[in-house]
């Protein structure tokens, strides 16, 4: 079942790669999905358009205002829907706590939404004058303002590198470090840009920066490793996996384990003998990652580096 246009959309907005999410999950009525980053309910909209009339989505996000959008924009589907608050990597734990042993589809779509973006308070933006927080929870845990104004240089530096990729991580973190106290955004995005200098066209110099503080203050990549392992686990067989990465730490794990779990053995192939006792769980279904089309791209600028890649769980009998 084709989901309706207006199912697809959020405040005017349509989400990334909608239709082509939705044709690889392989819908059907009276199906369970799980939908790791609702946001603003958009995804997880189609998925209940295209299981009903007796499909169930559980949605859970850590962004508490996004979960407060998600339940208005959902508030026509009912009882088939169940929102908390709370991290992908709870998944397995709240499933079990509504009574789902298993589901039949999960969904993860990962970086930032759009409507964070676009809230200068949360700091996300190099573009919006805010404070340096950059929390997805904004009630837990350490923010950007503090790594970047208590981190020795060299941890820094290793952050950058880390999480952002950035060749002039050790540059910047020595601007930053001279320049403290730092208290907003755009006094980040200028240092920064300072000590990078010229990039190529149409890319912010602070956007690998910003994207290295995020994912260090949110727990990204280990959290995404987990989300995985959790959502395999839950899978019946025939169930589908979609991820939806939006850089190239985040896609290279993805694909990683995609392909880790579609073999039967993992050792390192100068092992003679296989020793890890390894089963595959999984089917590949995107042996390439499906990209925004140019249309796509045109009327959402920000979809352009989103990648999908889609697995489907096997039967272990």
């Amino acid at each position: 079942m084709q989901a309706s246009a207006d199912a697809a959309s959020t405040g005017g907005h349509t989400p990334v790669l909608y239709q082509n999410v939705l044709s690889q999950l392989n819908l059907r009525s009276g199906g369970r999905y799980i939908d790791g980053t609702v946001g603003a309910g958009g995804h997880a909209a189609g998925i209940l358009d295209g299981s009903s009339p007796l499909g169930k989505l559980l949605g859970l996000d850590r962004d508490l205002a996004a979960i407060e959008m998600a339940r208005q924009r959902l508030q026509p589907f009912g009882d088939r829907v169940e929102l908390q608050q709370a991290a992908y990597v709870q998944m397995q734990e709240i499933a079990e706590t509504i009574g789902w042993k298993s589901v039949d589809g999960v969904l993860l779509d990962l970086g930032l939404s759009s409507m964070q973006v676009d809230q200068a308070e949360r700091g996300f933006s190099f573009s919006r004058e805010g404070k340096v927080d950059m929390r997805f929870d904004p009630s837990q845990g350490p923010t950007a303002h503090e790594l970047v104004n208590s981190l020795a240089e060299r941890d820094l530096a290793a952050i950058l590198r880390r999480y952002g990729e950035e060749p002039r991580a050790r540059s910047i973190a020595r601007a930053i470090v001279a320049a403290r106290p730092i208290q907003t955004t755009t006094q980040l995005a200028a240092i920064i840009g300072s000590a990078v200098g010229r990039t190529r066209k149409g890319v912010h110099p602070a956007t690998r920066s910003f994207q290295a503080l995020r994912i260090a203050v949110n727990d990204e990549l280990e959290q995404l490793k987990e989300g995985l392992e959790q959502a395999v686990r839950l899978l019946n067989p025939g169930g589908r996996l979609a991820v939806i990465a939006f850089h190239s730490l985040e896609d290279r794990i993805v694909k990683n384990f995609f392909r880790d779990e579609s073999k039967d053995c993992i050792c390192p192939p100068d092992l003679p003998v296989c020793s890890c006792d390894h089963t595959a769980r999984l089917k590949v279904i995107t042996r390439r990652p499906v990209k925004p089309d140019a249309d796509e791209i045109e009327a959402n600028p920000r979809s352009r580096s989103a990648r999908l890649r889609v697995a489907e769980a096997i039967s272990l009998a």
